[in-house]
């Protein structure tokens, strides 16, 4: 089907809620629309942190946009995910430039946009977030003060009952029982808000002395990024849902009826997260995902790994699911991200682990433990190789397994305190999508 937002013809859109739940119609017009078309591979991709369908659909266009010329005799079809997540006003959408208004918030008060954002995304919660937007435009002196705000946070994000989503939030398994509760949901909230006043310092100004380290930071610099980072939670597990309750059966569906179509799954951030628990929700016997992209995948390099290295007790959640791909799993890192060389660290270590790093490395501290797979690739998987960007695209990539492709040098341009994690609209990444699908 034509779309004239699109660069790219036939696409279609795949819109799913919070649980996983598809739009029915949508589903059901790429279901047939393939076989109409005479599609024989079809490129999904999910978005990470793009807060509307406009946002999402812009970053199909410009990244799909090169791959009918890059693979000129293949019969290619489009689909774009289309899921709720959210972005903070402050965030770039990915290859777009701040908005002016963007670089003129000053943090720590809660934005006009960002405020209805949080409204849409966790309807119901109305007077929490007025008393979150209170506080941080008052910025109170009073530690209590500043609990009340951590519990307000938690408030916010916690899934409704009886929905799905509380059991999506995990990375890890210890002895089957999901690791999930990160410490800045449990900790002292004046000091995880104040490693992470730490690091945005560090990371807006990455030049300043040693001396900076003995730095007391603004507190609700720290509190607003406590925020952010649990919203994030919040759609990690959302993604997890959504991928696994609904990608990965609407795949499964398209297999009954197209078996002859190879599906290629494409994710950004935690798009990445959503696409790998799609195969998760693969029907039993289901061969027709021919290969996964993540691009700056925010979730735990780990995920796949059936032991961790410093916990033999421990798991990845997606272990051996790379297993289900009838071809690779291929995950682009580069270390410009800051989003997930520092802050994620950070937010995703687990309750009981030491506090008190501000005045250190923290990538290097934590991002061995609790690094994404979007900073360093996958960890822990035996057999996966390894290519910087410009040898991969001159090698054949293997068949099946994990590859790991180092893209720094594209992967490159961003400011404090996301980096480069939203630099994924690049020719080269769309012909690692062709080259781990074998698409010519």
């Amino acid at each position: 089907m034509a779309d004239p937002a699109m660069s790219v013809s036939p696409y279609w859109e795949l819109t799913f809620d919070a649980d996983g739940d598809p739009d029915g119609r949508r589903r059901d017009r790429l279901i047939a629309g393939v076989a109409e078309h005479g599609v024989k591979d079809l490129i999904v991709f999910a978005h990470g942190w793009n807060s509307d369908r406009s946002g999402a659909t812009r970053l199909y266009n410009r990244f799909f946009a090169p791959i009918p010329e890059l693979a000129p005799n293949a019969k290619l079809g489009f689909a774009g995910v289309v899921w709720p997540s959210m972005r903070f006003c402050d965030e770039p959408i990915p290859d777009f430039p701040r908005s002016v208004a963007a670089e003129s918030v000053r943090r720590p008060a809660l934005d006009k946009d960002t405020r209805h954002a949080l409204l849409d995304t966790f309807p119901g919660r109305a007077t929490v977030v007025d008393q979150i937007a209170r506080l941080l435009d008052q910025q109170p002196r009073e530690e209590a003060e500043l609990e009340e705000f951590g519990r307000l946070v938690r408030m916010l994000v916690e899934p409704v009952p009886p929905g799905p989503q509380a059991l999506f939030g995990a990375d890890t398994l210890a002895e089957g029982v999901p690791q999930s509760e990160p410490d800045m949901f449990s900790g002292s909230v004046a000091a995880v808000c104040e490693d992470f006043a730490h690091a945005l310092m560090r990371l807006e100004s990455p030049d300043a002395d040693a001396t900076a380290g003995f730095t007391m930071p603004n507190l609700w610099d720290g509190a607003h990024e406590l925020l952010r980072q649990a919203t994030y939670y919040a759609m990690k597990r959302r993604a997890g849902t959504v991928g696994e309750r609904g990608l990965g059966r609407v795949v499964g569906q398209l297999a009954a009826k197209a078996p002859g179509v190879r599906v290629h799954l494409v994710g950004h951030s935690f798009g990445g997260r959503l696409v790998s628990f799609a195969l998760r929700g693969l029907p039993e016997g289901v061969r027709t995902v021919k290969s996964v992209t993540l691009l700056q995948a925010a979730f735990s390099h780990y995920a796949f790994a059936t032991r961790l290295p410093h916990d033999a007790r421990a798991g990845g959640v997606l272990q051996g699911q790379q297993n289900r791909i009838d071809g690779p799993l291929v995950c682009c890192f580069s270390r410009h991200d800051s989003a997930l060389s520092t802050i994620y660290p950070l937010a995703s270590r687990m309750a009981g682990s030491a506090q008190g790093i501000a005045g250190v490395d923290i990538a290097r501290m934590l991002g061995a433990k609790w690094g994404a797979m979007g900073f360093d690739g996958v960890q822990a998987v035996p057999g996966t190789r390894a290519w910087k960007l410009a040898e991969a695209l001159r090698t054949t990539l293997p068949a099946s397994g994990c590859v790991n492709i180092d893209v720094a040098e594209v992967v490159r341009r961003g400011g404090a305190p996301t980096g480069a994690h939203s630099d994924i609209v690049h020719r080269e990444l769309a012909q690692v999508v062709l080259a781990a699908g074998r698409i010519k």
